[in-house]
């Protein structure tokens, strides 16, 4: 395959670096925000005495969703553990909260 073509497949292929890098960033930007506010809704709900499953649920769902796809790059056993624990503990999590909810 020559330079052209390369070329080529790159301008067809419509894809822009900067944005993924910028897509990338806003991820992980949002990864840091989204611990923050989990944590800062633990402790709030701790010491006023309400305790809620629901952050628990979407906590451990979002960490499975993220270990997933880097388990099927990597097939890193430790990604599939973490799916695997995560998708569990958001189910178990999910449960109490609607039990809880439903008394």
């Amino acid at each position: 395959m020559n330079k052209e073509q390369i070329l080529a497949r790159s301008r067809a292929a419509n894809e822009d670096e900067g944005m993924q890098q910028a897509e990338n960033n806003g991820r992980k930007i949002g990864f840091i925000a989204f611990c923050f506010v989990f944590i800062f809704i633990i402790l709030f709900s701790f010491f006023n005495g309400q305790h809620s499953y629901a952050p628990y649920a979407m906590f451990w769902a979002f960490m499975a969703a993220e270990a997933y796809p880097k388990y099927r790059f990597t097939k890193k056993k430790v990604y599939l553990l973490l799916t695997i624990a995560g998708s569990l503990a958001s189910i178990a999590s999910l449960a109490n909260f609607i039990l809880n909810v439903l008394r």
